[in-house]
């Protein structure tokens, strides 16, 4: 018997999404909530690696993933020379085991739609639009009350409401993610045929300039730069600010750049990160993915991180028939120190740019990659 009868989700991203499906599954009666109005994500594309891969299999939806993403084995390390020449060709680690590609991009909100499609065919109830305003905890249950005036009693919440996590703050903890200095363009545009996995350049005007295919006839497209107040610009000024600063780099890049006339397409972020360093839970509240950790994207692990805290979280509630103090110690154990080990190499990529430091990348990114291939 599942530790738990009925759970609250909060937030309905990948580390929602799976948590909804897995306990579903497992005969838990499961509400979702997210405050978006509909399924639609915000976002350009994504890049799964093997072992969200991995946790994306066991969730029954990997053969749509395939279908709709675009899978590689290797990755580019080009130079921003009037060229864009090659510099290496890495083939990538199958962190998801030797069955399942190393990469796949897709496109964001198609990955949502699957995700969320696929927690309601496994009984979980779905609401969107719908809001927690406050919660009250008493040893056994949570009381969680809505903005409709509503409330419900669950044996469990789980906040997976990404960065500015409203679970995260109802029950106390102090954990905001902060600024790591970088900003980034996206855009999500039609794929070059010069296109077939991810490139990565390194230095000129950008500290990164990347891509990543997300399907037969997409890409995402990516430049990283020292943060700096773009978000005033407006979308004509943000496509011309973008193409100007792709304009230093070449060989694939020239032909994205005859791509990038929508300005609808483009947007800009800032980096930022943090780890919630101790237990994630408060009683029987429990804070996943972006609302327990957040990196950078240098090492293209956040999803997967956060699919993984879903997978782990969803073992122990179904396999033990209680909710106890070993079973928090245990997820904290699995959890915490390989997210924060993923943290903080992302972080340490980061400030190598940042001081135009020539750290050993290619190490790094196979020293996680051999992390995160053995299961969590």
């Amino acid at each position: 018997m599942p530790a738990v009868r009925n759970v609250l989700v909060v937030g309905g991203g990948a580390a929602g999404a799976a948590t909804a499906i897995l306990l579903a599954e497992g005969g838990v009666a499961v509400d979702l909530i997210d405050l978006k109005p509909d399924v639609s994500a915000l976002g350009s594309g994504i890049t799964l690696q093997g072992n969200a891969l991995r946790v994306l299999r066991r969730l029954g939806v990997w053969e749509q993933i395939r279908a709709e993403g675009y899978e590689f084995d290797t990755l580019g390390l080009r130079a921003p020379d009037p060229a864009g020449t090659l510099i290496a060709e890495l083939t990538d680690i199958r962190t998801g085991g030797p069955d399942l590609p190393a990469t796949l991009g897709m496109y964001r909100p198609t990955l949502a739609k699957i995700l969320i499609k696929r927690a309601e065919e496994a009984g979980a109830t779905v609401r969107f639009g719908a809001q927690p305003a406050a919660l009250e905890q008493d040893g056994e249950t949570v009381t969680v009350t809505f903005a409709d005036g509503t409330s419900q009693a669950y044996d469990l919440v789980v906040g997976a409401d990404g960065l500015r996590s409203w679970t995260r703050r109802a029950v106390g903890i102090d954990a905001e993610p902060q600024p790591v200095g970088m900003g980034i363009w996206r855009t999500f545009t039609g794929r070059p045929e010069s296109i077939t996995r991810t490139d990565l350049f390194y230095g000129g005007p950008a500290y990164i300039a990347g891509y990543c295919p997300t399907g037969p006839d997409s890409i995402y497209a990516y430049l990283v730069e020292a943060v700096q107040d773009r978000f005033s610009l407006t979308p004509e000024d943000a496509l011309a600010t973008m193409r100007e600063l792709a304009g230093a780099y070449h060989g694939p890049w020239d032909d994205i750049r005859e791509t990038l006339t929508d300005p609808s397409r483009v947007n800009y972020t800032a980096f930022e990160s943090h780890v919630l360093d101790g237990p994630w839970n408060r009683g029987r509240v429990v804070v996943i993915g972006d609302a327990a950790h957040s990196c950078p994207p240098t090492l293209a692990q956040g999803a997967a991180q956060a699919l993984e805290d879903a997978s782990v979280l969803a073992e122990l509630l179904l396999r033990d028939d209680a909710v106890t103090g070993e079973l928090w110690a245990e997820f904290t154990a699995r959890r915490l120190p390989r997210a924060k080990e993923v943290v903080e190499a992302s972080l340490q990529l980061c400030r190598w740019l940042l001081a135009r430091e020539r750290g050993d990348v290619p190490g790094l990114m196979a020293r996680i990659s051999h992390l995160v291939e053995v299961p969590a």
